[in-house]
């Protein structure tokens, strides 16, 4: 092991191989809840394609694992540490290498940063469509790998939709191009979408062709309070039979309210138990938001009357919903998704589940895809009674997976699987189907080092 941290040293320069104890701590884990800790050997930093190359050779010949890693915002375990391992932080390889206003095309490197490609776009009327919560320091390398969603997911779709071509360094350390320059093109296998979500265990993505979208000249924002969660839940279906194609469509219970107001200082939680908020866009923004209020209003909200700066401002107290705290064994946020047609009793189980064992809940949802982020939490006491509620908080996760599923659902709809799920994948995916998609796996990765553990 230590061969090979002396080899890469060698291959890199003295400022791209970390191998301090606080270095090699910090680079160990990303937000999920950690199973396993372990320390990496090394934690690399390449800067060109030849570098990651150089380092995939030099671990496939040793036969060492390695992790790739963006920012490390990720929640599922995507990018924890196995053992023996080597991370592999692709954050400096952070430039745009071209942005085609015509062609509406983008080409990044894999460490360039949602916000900055947006705002780099915005100087042409473009912008780049997916943006998860952590948009302002999430990579596209990592929104890539996990398939990220986001806000704008209801009317614009995840990353799978917006990638037309990557770049690929594969575990034998050749390059390889999927996909195409073009919005079109149907020419072999997909595997330019076969590799977006792959989390890492199929290459290391060092090249990125996005599809750009119009950036909307009008953008309406409309914020509708209601007195419970379930009401809320109802009026994202009232919008969808109105046939109106919200950019976003969020809804945020009691809980999440409370929790905003002790962050900001505002008044959420007094104004009712629930908030869904809706943002239209584009030259029909207006007309579509006016008949979004009146369905809303008709379903007993109470819903901001014009064009609102506070609820512009709710969209972005929105993003910060989850907080400040970092997942852990007391505390899970979950990422399940159910068909919309569900969402109201998918949103009674949980809180049925929540009172039967005794947890703590509170739930945002990318309502317009169905998309639900529960968060689950016991508080610390003494031993003895924290292994009863430590007990009650992994049979609420539990069933919080098994109802989604039972609704026609999935374990997870934008985080990807990592290493915090592969507890319940079983559960969604027959073995049939597990089985081909390791044989995948092992045509790309042989000797099973691109990110083991992970995904599948």
């Amino acid at each position: 092991m230590a061969s090979i941290v002396a080899e890469l040293r060698g291959l890199l320069r003295s400022n791209q191989l970390e191998d301090s104890e606080v270095e090699l701590r910090r680079y160990a884990v990303d937000q999920a809840p950690v199973i396993d800790f372990q320390l990496p050997l090394a934690v690399v930093f390449p800067e060109s394609v030849a570098d990651v190359q150089a380092v995939i050779r030099a671990c496939s010949a040793a036969g060492v694992a390695v992790v790739p890693r963006g920012a490390g915002t990720g929640v599922s375990g995507g990018a924890h540490a196995v053992r023996n391992c080597i991370v592999m932080s692709l954050e400096r390889m952070d430039r745009i290498l071209d942005l085609n206003p015509d062609d509406e095309t983008a080409v990044v490197e894999p460490g360039v940063v949602n916000a900055v490609l947006n705002e780099a776009a915005a100087a042409h009327g473009l912008m780049y469509a997916p943006d998860p919560a952590s948009f302002r320091t999430s990579t596209i390398g990592g929104n890539v790998a996990t398939n990220a969603g986001g806000l704008r997911c209801a009317k614009y779709g995840v990353t799978r939709d917006s990638v037309l071509a990557l770049d690929v360094v594969l575990a034998d350390g050749s390059l390889i191009h999927t996909g195409h320059q073009t919005f079109k093109g149907v020419a072999g296998y997909d595997l330019t979408g076969m590799l977006v979500g792959s989390e890492g265990t199929l290459g290391i993505v060092v090249g990125i062709t996005v599809r750009l979208k119009y950036l909307p000249r009008e953008v309406h924002t409309v914020a509708a309070f209601y007195p419970d969660f379930r009401m809320a839940a109802a009026g994202v279906l009232a919008v969808g039979r109105a046939r109106v194609q919200p950019a976003i469509m969020e809804l945020l219970d009691g809980g999440t309210l409370e929790q905003l107001d002790d962050i900001h200082g505002s008044d959420l939680s007094a104004r009712g138990r629930s908030l869904l908020l809706i943002q239209t866009d584009g030259f029909g923004a207006a007309a579509e938001a006016e008949e979004v209020r009146d369905v809303l209003r008709a379903g007993g909200a109470t819903v901001t009357t014009e064009v609102s700066s506070e609820a512009e401002r709710l969209v972005e107290l929105r993003r910060h919903s989850r907080g400040v705290e970092v997942d852990d064994q007391y505390r899970v946020g979950e990422d399940v998704a159910v068909p919309r047609s569900r969402l109201v009793d998918y949103i009674a189980e949980l809180e049925s589940m929540a009172a039967r064992h005794r947890v703590n809940l509170k739930v945002v949802a990318h309502a317009g895809d169905g998309n639900l982020h529960p968060t689950f939490w016991i508080e610390r006491t003494a031993d003895a009674v924290e292994q009863d509620a430590m007990a009650g908080l992994q049979r609420a996760l539990d069933d919080s997976i098994t109802v989604a599923l039972d609704m026609g659902g999935t374990i997870t709809g934008e985080h990807g699987v990592g290493q915090y799920k592969l507890r319940w994948l079983g559960q969604e995916q027959p073995e049939p189907v597990r089985a081909l998609q390791r044989r995948i796996k092992e045509l790309f990765d042989p000797a099973g080092i691109l990110n083991p553990g992970k995904a599948i």
